[in-house]
C-alpha cells in the first residue's frame, strides 16, 4: 500500500503538501502578500522591540505566520 503525501483534493481547490516543498533558486511564489512595512529607524532597544512586534503583527495578519490562538 502506498500513501501519497502530496495530492489535490477532490474538488481540486485544495493542494496539501505533506511531504518537502523545494523551491528553486530563481523561482516565484505568488499569492502571499503582506503590507508593506517600513524599514526600523529605532535608536533604542524598545523602539526597535516595537517596530519588530510590527513586523510580526503583519506577517500574521498576512496569513505567512500562525497567531497566538493557532500555535496552541
Amino acid at each position: 500500500m502506498f500513501t501519497t503525501k502530496n495530492y489535490r483534493d477532490k474538488e481540486g481547490a485544495r493542494t496539501v503538501i505533506g511531504g518537502e516543498l523545494l523551491i528553486l533558486p530563481g523561482a516565484k511564489v505568488t499569492g502571499l502578500a503582506a503590507e508593506f512595512q517600513a524599514d526600523s529607524e529605532a535608536t533604542t532597544i524598545l523602539g526597535l522591540v516595537s517596530d519588530h512586534n510590527q513586523l510580526l503583527a503583519a506577517l500574521r495578519a498576512a496569513g505567512l505566520m500562525e497567531s497566538d490562538d493557532e500555535h496552541s
